[in-house]
Parts: structure tokens; sequence; C-alpha cells
């Protein structure tokens, strides 16, 4: 999910809570801990600075986002709520335990997925079922705050512990369906992939038979729309290029599947999940004028 999501997953957790007998810096503390821990598996972004080899595809998301690193990321917290704002307890801990197990677990559910079992395992689990980006998610806990404030008779934790259980239900709901696409599309092609449309029970479904890659859009209560048939030259060997762009080498790990390009001008690879408007942004490719 996006960096606001899991923001608003944080002030969801600490708003969900009571905190009646509380004092000041005990709601201050925990509000930091709530969205701290909600924010904290993002931290792999700082990788940028020093990847020279072309591996940041696979570092982020990769093993902050473990779920095997979810207490180690808890007793963090814990340890700051101690010894730096003094407050005893275990409650930082298990606030913390929970904020870092949503972040882990709702990035399995866009088209991204996460090292959710590294070290154990490099595979990236996607389900592709709810975007990265899911304004229904937005919405629900806009609508709580909005309740809190109308009905201050009503204990706030109480609204947002109803709001927390409309996202579960909204996610449970998106993924049953996505999910029910996947296995429909999958009687067609050899290899598919899901990509969850910002447009709530629609997806895009990215499908491939030998060198040919379908783009389609299409939901349980629509019509299938074909966007685009993408030729890839699958044949095409990949050694040169992973020696020269390593990104390209990443970028072939990583993904479900590629499309591979080789045209006048350019040999590379694209992940079509991601193809928009003629191209896709995740693309890595070298020049063919180098090659000379």
């Amino acid at each position: 999910m996006d960096s606001i999501t899991h923001t608003l997953f944080g002030v969801g957790i600490y708003k969900s809570i009571n905190k009646d007998k509380m004092s000041k810096k005990e709601k201050f503390a925990l509000l930091f801990t709530a969205i701290g821990a909600s924010q904290i598996p993002d931290i792999d972004v700082i990788s940028q600075l020093w990847d020279t080899m072309g591996q940041y595809q696979m570092w982020h998301r990769g093993i902050t986002h473990s779920v095997f690193l979810i207490p180690i990321w808890a007793l963090l917290f814990y340890l700051i709520h101690r010894f730096i704002f003094r407050i005893k307890g275990m409650q930082s801990f298990f606030v913390a335990l929970i904020s870092v197990f949503i972040h882990d677990t709702s990035d399995l559910f866009n088209s991204w997925g996460t090292g959710y079992l590294e070290p154990f395992s490099s595979v990236r689990i996607t389900f592709g079922t709810i975007p990265i980006v899911d304004f229904i998610i937005w919405l629900i806990f806009l609508l709580s705050f909005i309740a809190s404030k109308i009905y201050p008779k009503v204990k706030p934790y109480s609204i947002f512990r109803i709001g927390w259980a409309l996202v579960v239900l909204h996610i449970v709901v998106q993924s049953i369906q996505g999910y029910l696409m996947y296995e429909q599309y999958k009687k067609t092609y050899q290899e598919v992939a899901l990509s969850a449309s910002f447009i709530p029970w629609h997806y895009t479904i990215v499908g491939k038979n030998d060198h040919a890659v379908d783009i389609i859009n299409d939901s349980l209560i629509t019509e299938a729309d074909m966007v685009e048939r993408l030729q890839s030259s699958s044949e095409k060997d990949l050694h040169t290029l992973f020696a020269m762009n390593p990104r390209a080498k990443t970028l072939y790990k990583w993904a479900p599947f590629v499309v591979v390009v080789d045209d006048d001008k350019r040999i590379g690879i694209y992940d079509p999940r991601f193809y928009r408007n003629g191209e896709s942004f995740l693309f890595e490719y070298i020049d063919k004028s180098t090659l000379k």
C-alpha cells in the first residue's frame, strides 16, 4: 500500500484503543508507536542510496516486510517506549506488533507483492486484488473520523473499530472477486497475473500463452474488454542484457513474467502488469547502439 494508507492504518489503530485512563504523554507515545510501526517496514527505501548492482527491486518490500521480522520491529518500539518515553508495560509491543503485521500483510494484496517469507523464500507473494492506492479504505477512515465528530456521545474507539470491520469486509469481498477472476482466466492462459483497478471490483488480467501476452479489463459484473495483445520475443537470449543492465536481471526474477522487447533500437524486458498507454514504468533495457 502507499504511505498515506499505511499512515491511516496507524491512526486507525490508535483511534481504536480505549485511552480514557491514559495521560497525554502515554497517548502521544502510543500514537508515535502506532504510526511509526505502520511505516517502519518501508525503511528499506534507503537501500537506493547504496544500490550499485540493480538490486533495489528485490530489496524494496523484501526482508523488512518479512513476517519473521514482525516481532523484532515490535521489540524496537517497545524499547523506545520503555527507555525514551519512560513508559512501562507491554501495550506498546502489542500495538507495534499489530501495526507491522497489518503493513506487511496488506502489501500482499496488491500487485507489487512482498518478500513475506524471507529469508527462507525469495518468492514475491502477490495477490493483486487490492490497488496500491485504495480510495475505499481512505473513504472508510474519513467517514469514521467524521462520525466521531458528529456523534460525540459515542466513544471514538467504538466508531473506528466499526471502520476497521468495514475495511476488512472490503478487502475480503474485493479479494474473493479477484480470486474468481483469476481462476476463470487460468483455464485460458498458461500464466496469469492480476492487478486490481482503482475502480472497486474491477481488475486488469494479464494472461500469457507462449509469445502472446493479453491485457484485459474485466469484472464479475461487466463484459471483458481486451485492451491490447503484446508480442514477446521470448526466445531472445538475455545474457547480454543482464550483464549490461543488472536491474533487468532483478526485474526478471521479481516479476511473475515479463514481455521481452527486441526491436531495431532496444533489447529489454518489462512487467506487463504495469503497462499503461503503450509502455510499462517497470521497463529495463539497453540500446543496441551500445553493442556496436
